[in-house]
């Protein structure tokens, strides 16, 4: 009995000079092993959860492969466009048949036909259609609140009622709803007054959602404002914001409506150089953001490719793409982007962040990624 109180004795003793270090002396500083760097782009397996894929081509995805990216490929529908959600779907089901380790798809709804009398039944029975073939998300587009009307010509926003009984169905199937809702603050002003190229090469083209110009619609705010309506009316309901939740513009707002919706994450679809355009003047602010809401946070391009799409051209930017990112996240390196002018530097986050908006919170939002 002696031997054993001694060996216990010995064990107690042994375990607390193996203990944390004292509170008087300082913690090291973080090892360099504790941050990705440039060249690991390649070994670490990556998510893209936000790109159009709108062929049968297999370029895309072999780029994809060859970065150790998976693809989630988001259908749309919109009235003042030619691109049609069910030609969409199928090359999505073929796609994903074609690459199931590497692709997988969200379906959406269409409101073309919102003011007759089976838009609802004819909505429903298409999203359980897509479900059966995989769909693992449905995309809401931004014609609701941007185009959309009623019978009586006033505008329809996300939190009207009649969108009700849709968002039940999705939650009820435990499937997760990407919202672009609203556009980004830029919208709401003049070309020459836009914070980045990306934004003013787009509203230029596409002068119908070019709000600005177009005074008699909907408000950047009257956009936040339903969407937030709708979140607070279906708490239960996950919900990723596209292109940073329409919210671009200032971490300090998204970081209120984070906090306030515990079940809503956010994408960074075409949205990278905003961050990139506020870490120039706060970088720290930043970072902070980056690893306070970690968990909430999903990389996503919005790259897309069509059957007009040049393999070469399409590659090279992909690669392009991923890898500027990349090394906007991992490095502390002065850089620059066409998209503003002026330097910032990277954000150099931990790995357990990188890994997180690179891939796991995909898998925990999406869950069959």
């Amino acid at each position: 009995m002696k031997i054993k109180y001694l060996f216990l004795y010995l064990l107690c003793v042994s375990l607390q000079n193996c203990g944390l270090p004292k509170k008087n002396i300082s913690a090291p500083k973080v090892p360099k092993s504790e941050f990705y760097t440039i060249q690991d782009f390649k070994k670490v397996a990556k998510i893209d959860a936000h790109v159009h894929i709108d062929t049968n081509r297999p370029e895309f995805i072999q780029q994809a492969i060859d970065d150790n990216f998976q693809l989630l490929t988001v259908n749309w529908d919109d009235p003042n466009e030619t691109a049609d959600m069910e030609v969409q779907q199928k090359f999505s089901i073929r796609q994903v048949k074609a690459f199931p380790e590497n692709v997988a798809y969200a379906t959406t709804f269409s409101v073309r036909d919102f003011n007759e009398p089976h838009w609802l039944e004819r909505t429903i029975a298409y999203l359980k259609n897509s479900l059966a073939h995989g769909a693992i998300a449905v995309k809401i587009y931004k014609v609701i609140g941007m185009d959309l009307k009623d019978k009586n010509g006033e505008w329809v926003m996300i939190d009207d009622p009649k969108f009700h009984p849709i968002l039940d169905f999705i939650q009820s199937n435990n499937i997760t709803v990407i919202g672009h809702l609203g556009e980004p603050k830029n919208c709401w002003l003049p070309l020459d007054e836009m914070t980045v190229n990306g934004d003013r090469n787009y509203f230029r083209k596409n002068p119908e959602y070019h709000m600005f110009l177009h005074p008699e619609a909907p408000s950047y705010e009257d956009q936040i404002r339903a969407r937030d309506n709708m979140l607070r009316k279906h708490p239960n309901l996950k919900f990723v914001g596209a292109h940073l939740g329409s919210l671009e513009w200032s971490v300090d707002e998204l970081s209120k409506r984070l906090d306030e919706f515990p079940n809503m994450a956010v994408d960074m679809a075409a949205r990278i150089s905003q961050l990139q355009y506020q870490t120039m003047t706060n970088r720290q602010k930043v970072r902070d953001f980056m690893i306070k809401y970690q968990d909430r946070l999903i990389y996503g391009t919005d790259l897309s490719v069509e059957p007009s799409s040049d393999p070469g051209a399409l590659k090279k930017q992909m690669h392009a793409t991923w890898r500027n990112d990349w090394g906007f996240f991992v490095s502390d390196g002065d850089l620059t982007v066409p998209d503003f002018e002026g330097t910032f530097k990277g954000l150099k986050l931990p790995k357990q962040v990188i890994e997180k908006i690179y891939f796991s919170n995909a898998n925990k939002w999406f869950r069959q990624m």
